[in-house]
């Protein structure tokens, strides 16, 4: 645990952060922290990870901003209103290329210049509908595109209101519609592959 992230947690917060870094996880999972409860995930099926690379083809392509992509990459997100800090690895990570936010060796970095984080539902819809997404408005990441597998539908959320944990704006449509990503993307995002 960095001392920066430590600095200001109770005794409980620091054990759970520890407790966390040290756990040993069984390969191919993902394990994250969010709000105080540790997650574990199997690897992916295969439609998931067609809707993951529906979006990532889409944004190499057409992004108004050249984007570095990650699907591994863990965040350590911010705590607030009494929630530990989190620390999550999103499907997908956007961030503009100029800043190389991806050049480092560590597992977990500050989310700090990420553009957009991706979540495709899975087995646990409820962590990506409301637990990471409170998580990610606490760390003001910009936007937030949520696919929504088991509701067949994409939402863009936007501006993060820290304090209230939560995006201001939502924008959703149903699978098979376009929905606009707003700059530094700048283009409108196909959903069709994501049936």
């Amino acid at each position: 645990m960095t001392a920066r992230l430590a600095d200001g947690l109770s005794d409980d917060d620091r054990w759970l952060l520890d407790a966390f870094l040290r756990m040993g996880t069984p390969e191919g999972f993902r394990v994250e922290l969010v709000e105080g409860e540790f997650f574990a995930s199997p690897p992916p099926s295969a439609r998931h990870e067609r809707a993951v690379s529906a979006i990532v083809k889409q944004v190499v392509r057409n992004s108004a901003v050249d984007m570095s992509v990650s699907g591994n990459l863990g965040l350590r997100l911010r705590a607030g209103g009494g929630v530990t800090p989190a620390r999550v690895i999103p499907d997908v990570v956007l961030a503009p290329e100029e800043l190389d936010l991806f050049d480092g060796e560590a597992s977990w970095t500050d989310a700090d210049g990420v553009a957009m984080v991706v979540e495709v539902t899975s087995r646990d819809a409820y962590r990506d509908r409301v637990l990471k997404c409170r998580a990610y408005a606490r760390t003001e990441i910009p936007l937030y595109l949520l696919v929504d597998r088991d509701a067949r539908t994409v939402s863009l959320l936007s501006e993060p209101d820290p304090a209230a944990a939560a995006y201001t704006k939502h924008t959703t449509v149903a699978f098979g519609k376009t929905i606009a990503l707003p700059h530094p993307f700048g283009f409108d995002l196909e959903t069709v592959a994501f049936d």
